[in-house]
């Protein structure tokens, strides 16, 4: 909106300067002020109005023994999250643009499941949503979206099921998946990063310090996708498909890392509030949309290696216990299993964001070995 108003008004003399908005990178810096400064301003009014409603985390009986002491920090923290990106990305996206539309629906849709499942914890069943129904309210939208992005003109027909791959140059390496095969590719990663970021959100800021650093290297390449400078087209340079419209994305992203640093702010340890599954669904769907609409399914496994080590994890600690009636790990998801070994939390959670921003640099590099 804020984006559509100033530079409308470029056209004046005196307001020549506001011309600089059209640019997607001064949007991004724009959107990420705009979250960040609406996180800390708006925070302490959210922490304080769900202390007063008595919105408060329960803590898992058999978690490490050091949880319990956060038993009623208020929880549903997300909804700051979710309240700072939506605002941001209004303000200062091109909102003509379909693929800013998908990734914020996509995020507020599964914001809303998590919202449901928070709630009936909090006021119905400490086990909130049963799995096979949030599962299925997440795939239906999912699928909605996938068949929205595909089905849809959003991509140029000799592009739409074309995959990218990590250290491949796209176009000298052509390959193309089957519909059917892309639809369920696509539906597994966003379902997929959802619920990876929702199992890492077990320590204070571990969830999203590894998301803001996830978002901030989506800026640049969905930044690099979409846009052509002067003539030159980056995504060409940098062996990449060229995304027409895609660039806009990299506001939304700066919306999202700014509002993910601002709740960072009163996340960090010792937590004064929780997101929830409100907020860690929510970004974790955005994630995967963004691999999605920007071919990068492949490098977010990379990207995400830190969700992934930690969906991995659980899957391979139930396997083995099913299997052997043996643990592998001390307990899962990861981040328990190195507590219980004796690591402090701040150490687990900084740790965590260090591999995070390596993974990153990984991610970039491959940008340029093609």
């Amino acid at each position: 909106m804020l984006y559509h108003l100033l530079y409308s008004l470029h056209t004046i003399p005196a307001l020549r300067f506001l011309n600089v908005v059209r640019y997607v990178s001064t949007r991004s810096i724009l959107a990420i002020l705009t979250a960040l400064l609406l996180g800390l301003l708006l925070g302490p009014w959210l922490i304080g109005r769900l202390r007063k409603m008595q919105i408060g985390e329960s803590i898992r009986t058999d978690g490490p023994e050091g949880h319990k002491k956060k038993a009623g920090t208020p929880t549903m923290g997300g909804l700051l999250i979710l309240f700072c990106v939506s605002v941001a990305t209004l303000c200062w996206c091109d909102l003509s643009n379909r693929f800013v539309w998908v990734a914020l629906i996509v995020t507020l849709t599964f914001g809303a499941v998590g919202f449901l499942d928070d709630y009936r914890k909090l006021r119905v069943s400490k086990k909130g949503l049963p799995g096979k129904m949030k599962l299925a309210l997440q795939t239906v939208v999912t699928i909605g979206v996938v068949a929205y992005i595909f089905g849809s003109n959003l991509y140029d027909p000799s592009l739409r099921f074309r995959v990218a791959l990590p250290l491949l140059d796209f176009n000298k390496y052509p390959l193309e998946m089957y519909p059917a095969v892309y639809y369920a590719l696509a539906t597994l990663v966003i379902l997929g990063a959802s619920h990876a970021v929702n199992l890492t959100d077990g320590l204070d800021g571990l969830a999203i310090g590894p998301t803001v650093v996830a978002a901030g290297t989506f800026l640049i390449l969905s930044y690099g996708a979409g846009t052509i400078i002067k003539g030159f087209n980056i995504a060409e340079y940098l062996k990449i498909p060229y995304i027409p419209g895609s660039g806009e994305l990299a506001v939304f992203c700066g919306a999202l890392a700014g509002a993910g640093v601002g709740f960072l702010w009163y996340n960090t340890y010792p937590a004064q509030v929780f997101m929830g599954d409100v907020g860690s669904l929510s970004l974790g769907g955005a994630l995967g949309t963004l691999a999605v609409l920007t071919k990068n399914e492949f490098t977010l496994v990379i990207l995400g290696g830190v969700f992934v080590a930690e969906t991995l994890s659980v899957m391979l600690q139930v396997a083995s216990f099913k299997l052997t009636g043996k643990r592998i790990f001390k307990m899962a998801p990861l981040h328990h299993h190195f507590e219980l070994k004796g690591w402090a939390e701040p150490k687990v959670i900084v740790r965590f964001w260090i591999i995070s921003i390596a993974l990153a640099l990984i991610s970039l590099a491959t940008l340029k070995v093609r």
